[in-house]
């Protein structure tokens, strides 16, 4: 009787990936850092986001970007063509678990001036808000007063926020699919009372070469449980929307962002941006009237012609 050999299956080779080259790693680093300085640097020249002796209230939230946005800034500080000052400034808003010892003892490693504003509109919020809808509407406006006021009593001449180049993109389609207007998040604009001027450094950055940037520095990040950990945000549904169009075809977001700055009045629909009536107009011609293209009342030609059947069913009753 023949023995019957059993073959076992070998197992499959473990591939181990190479040790990372830390040379190589601080070289990315730096191309990163630098991409950074540049693309921060383009947008405050673009827009003029920065002057000569300005003050600027650095907000800083705990998140990747506001830190991002910190650390190119006094990188530029050192080399920039005008003298400013940064002030870094937190809102605590008394959310439960915030760890308000990290922000204090990272400002101090790197030796920024800062100041931590302490207002509760956690509790506001959310005895006003019922359970399961979003706090935005309510939270941002408490926290802008709570800054706009700091910034007004301390004599800043600029206020800069975290928002980044996806940002933008993002705010430009909640409000044309949830607002009917074509707007945005511009990089730089002026509070609805007119004293403050708000800048956005990272308008030209994208969001996941900030996030490498952080995990290279090691920030330490605080996460969010307030507005941007909600699920049913409209924003974070169009944020999975872009990054599916992103998958789909690499580049489309920055492609969308370059036509946020390239616009073209003559090919939209708003005849407050644009003088559609001077266009083919003869000069002794009269302009429309509106009220007269709609107010002509109804002729007999417009009136329906009554079916010949239903006369007769008329004249038998």
């Amino acid at each position: 009787m023949t023995a019957m050999s059993t073959v076992l299956p070998l197992p499959d080779p473990v591939l181990r990936r190479p040790a990372a080259d830390p040379r190589r790693s601080a070289h990315e680093q730096g191309k990163l850092a630098k991409r950074l300085r540049r693309q921060v640097g383009q947008a405050i020249a673009d827009f003029g986001m920065i002057e000569e002796g300005d003050k600027v209230m650095v907000c800083l939230s705990g998140g990747k970007d506001s830190y991002t946005m910190l650390d190119i800034l006094l990188q530029l500080q050192k080399k920039a063509p005008v003298r400013f000052d940064l002030v870094a400034v937190n809102l605590d808003q008394k959310q439960p678990d915030f760890p308000e010892h990290v922000l204090p003892e990272y400002l101090e490693r790197v030796g920024v001036p800062f100041h931590i504003i302490e207002q509760d509109t956690y509790s506001v919020v959310s005895r006003v808000i019922p359970e399961g809808k979003t706090m935005c509407s309510l939270c941002s406006r408490l926290r802008r007063g709570a800054l706009y006021s700091y910034a007004e009593e301390n004599g800043f001449t600029k206020i800069a926020l975290g928002h980044h180049r996806d940002d933008l993109v993002a705010t430009f389609f909640l409000n044309m699919f949830f607002h009917a207007k074509l707007s945005g998040m511009p990089p730089k604009l002026l509070s609805d009372n007119g004293k403050h001027v708000v800048i956005r450094p990272l308008a030209y950055v994208r969001e996941d070469d900030i996030a490498q940037y952080a995990e290279a520095k090691a920030f330490p990040i605080i996460p969010c449980n307030l507005c941007g950990s909600q699920e049913n945000l409209q924003r974070k549904q169009v944020k999975k929307m872009l990054a599916q169009w992103e998958k789909e075809s690499p580049g489309r977001v920055e492609t969308m962002s370059r036509a946020l700055g390239d616009i073209r009045p003559s090919q939209l629909s708003d005849p407050k941006l644009f003088d559609f009536m001077a266009l083919g107009k003869r000069g002794d011609a009269l302009l429309p009237d509106a009220h007269a293209w709609l107010a002509g009342g109804e002729t007999a030609a417009d009136l329906p012609v009554p079916c010949p059947c239903m006369q007769g069913e008329a004249g038998r009753g």
